[in-house]
């Protein structure tokens, strides 16, 4: 039965729109993997019977609402297995489409495409492949597996081969974005200044609360990770008193952290501000705090996000951080 949806996002699409796409999946089904940046697994098989429609056309009425509702295109690759319904989804020109791939049409649509187009399968996996006169996904089934492996490696050349076929037992495991979110920065120079290694911090705080908040998620705790000159490094991590993604929240356990590091003349070379243990910001209850000075800053800190969505990450920030020379960027983790 062909049941699975491979989703794939605009690249540029933020990552507020994709956490949006991947709300709109859970509304056709409870099993959805979030594969980021930009793409989602969706188990239909469910989805097929409560809504008496097969999954492609399932697919369609959620291309629908992702452009009606939220105003992005996707494209979604249909089959029976993963990764076939990922290769289909990467063969859709333009920006969305459909195209479903029945189960007793794998093979018909699997051979003739290059063995890159393959989902799963590497660059230099390709690149091997081709040096021994294997151009086609065609091609990797006319010879025997233990070629593949040979080639490839043991482990690597089994799951190529078994794909070739359009064989993938890997199930739709419900899965979120990821649990924590780091950023870094690395010092030009050993940084001796306090001052101004706090306002790295500082801006590092700022970079970490705008990503939270863009995920709508909040932090329990908090790891500061200081590495220095001679490659050694410090770590400590503190939870929060109550799950948050507001900079203030933030800014305060982070100076805490630096505090405990004790430093005196220490020679940084960079340091690492890691969010844990998050949870969706919807379901941290907050309280009122009567502090009139708090909820102002809050109230500050959510224009400045529509400042920063409108204009771009960091065009609106702390002027110590625009002093310090420190720009903008997260990595997720």
């Amino acid at each position: 039965m062909t049941a699975i949806l491979h989703v794939r996002c605009a690249p540029g699409l933020p990552e507020r729109g994709y956490r949006d796409v991947l709300d709109l999946l859970r509304e056709f089904s409870p099993l959805v993997q979030a594969l980021p940046p930009r793409a989602a697994l969706v188990q239909a098989r469910g989805a097929q019977r409560y809504f008496a429609a097969d999954a492609t056309r399932i697919a369609e009425v959620v291309r629908l609402r992702a452009v009606a509702r939220l105003g992005t295109d996707v494209r979604i690759g249909v089959s029976a297995t993963w990764a076939v319904a990922a290769t289909a989804s990467a063969r859709i020109p333009g920006p969305g489409g459909i195209l479903a791939v029945p189960e007793d049409e794998v093979t018909a649509f699997l051979e003739p495409l290059p063995v890159e187009a393959l989902h799963g399968l590497g660059a230099r996996q390709a690149e091997a492949l081709r040096g021994y006169g294997l151009h086609t996904v065609g091609a990797l089934t006319r010879v025997p597996s233990g070629v593949i492996e040979r080639i490839l490696g043991k482990r690597a050349g089994r799951t190529v081969a078994e794909r070739s076929r359009g064989v993938d037992p890997r199930p739709v495991t419900p899965r979120d974005l990821p649990a924590s979110a780091a950023v870094r920065t690395r010092f030009a120079r050993q940084e001796l200044d306090g001052p101004h290694a706090r306002a790295a911090l500082l801006a590092l705080v700022v970079r970490l609360g705008a990503t939270l908040r863009e995920r709508r998620q909040a932090a329990r705790s908090l790891a500061l990770t200081l590495h220095f000159a001679d490659g050694t490094r410090w770590e400590k991590s503190r939870r929060l008193t109550e799950p948050s993604g507001h900079d203030e929240d933030l800014r305060t356990l982070a100076y805490r952290l630096m505090c405990a590091a004790g430093l005196q003349r220490a020679r940084l070379a960079g340091m690492t501000l890691r969010a844990e243990d998050l949870t969706c910001a919807a379901a941290v209850t907050r309280q009122l705090s009567m502090d009139p000075v708090r909820e102002s800053r809050l109230t500050v800190e959510a224009a400045v996000d529509r400042a920063n969505a409108r204009f771009g990450p960091g065009t609106v920030r702390p002027a110590s951080t625009f002093a310090a020379g420190h720009l903008p960027g997260a990595v997720a983790a």
